[in-house]
């Protein structure tokens, strides 16, 4: 037997159906865990968003604001600016993302990929995250990440995103 992947096409008619701006828009809060290679818990996590999509002339524009708290009392910030590409495609920049990240919905998912300077331990590592986003409901996302060095997956996050009442 050959080993295959879910491929974001296995989603196409699943639903509800993910529309980035519409579910990040606003506010909104997650928790999540980071899992190393055997899948013991290395990491707790908080975030809190703020996001806003505007018109222009290369597609919808996106900006998500994270404020990132972990267990350990780390802090970090991340802005993503998106832009919706049309057809489920969009492209993506941050300040810790190494050039742009790519996603493609189709249905109640959303896969994006992006290579990624992490810090861990006071040192830098280059890795690339395999992102899976599943609208679960109207308020309700679920992230799943793998975290690859080399080829091999090294930890992987779980991350539940809630949309925030205006």
């Amino acid at each position: 037997m050959s080993c295959s992947s879910a491929s974001i096409e296995d989603y196409q008619n699943t639903t509800p159906t993910l529309d980035l701006a519409t579910f990040f828009d606003g506010k909104l809060t997650a928790a999540g865990v980071v899992q190393d290679f055997s899948g013991k818990v290395t990491r707790k996590f908080t975030v809190t968003m703020e996001a806003h999509w505007v018109d222009s002339p290369e597609g919808k524009q996106g900006v998500i604001n994270e404020w990132f708290i972990y267990d350990d009392g780390e802090k970090q910030t991340r802005v993503w600016n998106i832009t919706d590409k049309g057809n489920g495609l969009y492209e993506g920049t941050a300040n810790d993302i190494l050039g742009i990240a790519q996603g493609e919905s189709r249905g109640s998912a959303l896969r994006w990929r992006y290579d990624m300077i992490l810090p861990v331990d006071g040192s830098e590592y280059e890795v690339h995250f395999d992102d899976w986003m599943f609208l679960v409901d109207e308020k309700t996302i679920i992230n799943k990440s793998d975290i690859i060095k080399f080829g091999i997956t090294v930890a992987q996050v779980t991350l539940v995103i809630a949309k925030q009442p205006d």
